[in-house]
C-alpha cells in the first residue's frame, strides 16, 4: 500500500467553497492555490458508473431532480452542477470518477477519494470504484476511504494495493480493532467535538488521523498541535 503520503492540508470536495463541489473546475482552482491534495465523493448512476456527487439525490448540487442511482451516467453528465455556487459556473458539469482522476493526474494532485454508496449498493460500490481508482490513479497517490465498512471491504478485495481509510463521525474506542478489521491504514474523523485523549492514543500509535471539515487556521494550528496528520477544508486558500 505503498504511494499514499499525507499533505497537511487536503481541500474538501475538490475545490472547498471556492468552487462548485465536486466538480473539475474545484479541481483546477485547488491546483490554481497550490493545494497538494483534494478529496471528492464518488457515487454510482443506474448504468454503474462512478460519478462525483456527494448526495443521493441531485437537487441541492444540480439542476437535476430524482436520484443518481435512478439516472443513466449520460443522462448525469448533461446536468448544470456549478450554477447553484455562482452564475460564473453555469454549465460546469458533474464529472465521472475516471474524468476526475485523468485531471488529478494531470494537475499533480493527490487524492483522498471518499466511497459514498447509494443506499443498498455498498458492495457494488465499493468494488467498482476500487476497480477503476487501481488502473487510473494519479501519479501523486490515492487513498480510498468511506463510513461505509460493506464498500471498503468490496474494495479491498478488488484492490487490496490501493491504501483506505476508515471515516467516521466520532473516534470509536475499538478503533484499533476496527482499522485492523478493514485494513484500514489511517482514520478521518470529525474535528467538532474530537475526543483527545482518543486523538492521542491514534497518534502514539502511529497512525495518520486527519480531520474535517477545518475551515479556521487556528483550529487547524490546534489540532496539528496535537498530533493530526491532516485536515480537510472548504477554505483552502486561508491556508496558502
Amino acid at each position: 500500500m505503498a504511494g499514499w503520503r499525507y499533505p497537511r492540508l487536503i481541500a474538501h470536495r475538490c475545490g472547498g467553497a471556492l468552487a462548485p463541489e465536486n466538480t473539475l473546475a474545484g479541481l483546477r482552482i485547488a491546483a490554481r492555490l497550490g493545494i497538494r491534495a483534494v478529496e471528492f465523493d464518488v457515487m454510482l448512476s443506474r448504468d454503474g458508473v462512478p460519478v462525483l456527487i456527494h448526495d443521493e439525490t441531485l437537487a441541492r448540487t444540480t439542476n437535476g431532480r430524482g436520484r443518481v442511482a435512478d439516472m443513466e451516467a449520460a443522462a448525469l453528465q448533461v446536468l448544470d452542477a456549478g450554477s447553484h455556487h455562482h452564475p460564473a459556473y453555469a454549465g460546469e458539469p458533474l464529472p465521472t470518477l475516471a474524468a476526475a482522476l485523468a485531471l488529478c493526474d494531470e494537475l499533480k494532485l493527490a487524492v483522498n477519494l471518499e466511497i459514498k454508496p447509494s443506499t443498498g449498493q455498498a458492495a457494488i460500490t465499493g468494488s467498482t470504484v476500487a476497480a477503476l481508482a487501481a488502473v487510473c490513479a494519479p501519479r501523486a497517490g490515492i487513498i480510498l476511504s468511506s463510513f461505509d465498512t460493506a464498500a471498503l471491504t468490496a474494495a479491498a478485495e478488488m484492490a487490496p494495493e490501493l491504501p483506505r481509510a476508515l471515516l467516521v463521525e466520532t473516534i470509536p474506542a475499538d478503533w484499533s480493532q476496527r482499522l485492523q478489521q478493514q485494513a484500514c491504514i489511517a482514520l478521518h474523523a470529525r474535528a467538532a467535538g474530537l475526543d483527545t485523549a482518543l486523538a492521542r492514543a491514534v497518534v502514539a500509535a502511529g497512525v495518520p488521523l486527519a480531520c474535517y471539515t477545518v475551515n479556521q487556521r487556528s483550529e487547524a494550528d490546534a489540532l496539528f498541535a496535537l498530533g493530526v496528520t491532516a485536515v480537510f477544508s472548504d477554505r483552502p486558500d486561508l491556508f496558502t
